[in-house]
């Protein structure tokens, strides 16, 4: 193995024992540019691995509780006009990372859910008409709660065919 990937692997294993096959399988879609979606129960490190991914490769990192409240001007931005100028001014949202934890992404509707395609199959997000490129690079980790599956939406065909 590379001896890079190796240190990556091996710091995030530092963090996070006993996970070694995931960690390999999640620095594994970070170079092939993709975005993983991690099922497991709470408790078990699945932030701490965003997190300390995000630290190994000198990456910034976002985190998204998804709840059934959340709005997709919370994921992707939003434009506000300066009352005194008339100017247009983007408001990122927490997509504008290079690490996104969507945490416990099924716990919100599909229209939220919905905003991240773009983001992540073309490195960019619409708002208001605009596009924004995100981060290079860009990689999100969605986190879903096998057990408590009640108050969930099923995510959609389109949706999962974005995780490796």
């Amino acid at each position: 193995m590379n001896p890079k990937i190796e240190c990556i692997i091996n710091n995030i294993e530092s963090v996070i024992l006993g996970k070694r096959s995931v960690i390999e399988k999640v620095v594994c879609a970070m170079l092939c540019g993709g975005h993983v979606l991690i099922e497991d129960v709470p408790g078990v490190g699945k932030t701490l691995l965003a997190e300390t991914l995000a630290k190994s490769v000198s990456g910034t990192f976002g985190r998204i509780q998804f709840t059934p409240d959340l709005m997709p001007s919370d994921v992707i931005g939003y434009t506000v006009i300066d009352r005194k100028t008339g100017a247009e001014e983007y408001r990122a949202g927490a997509v504008m990372c290079n690490f996104l934890l969507a945490d416990e992404i099924n716990r919100t509707s599909p229209k939220v859910q919905s905003a991240l395609l773009e983001a992540m199959e073309e490195q960019q997000i619409s708002v208001d008409g605009k596009t924004h490129a995100l981060p290079v690079p860009f990689m999100t980790l969605a986190t879903q709660n096998p057990i408590e599956t009640y108050g969930t939406y099923h995510l959609p065909e389109a949706q999962l065919d974005r995780f490796l």
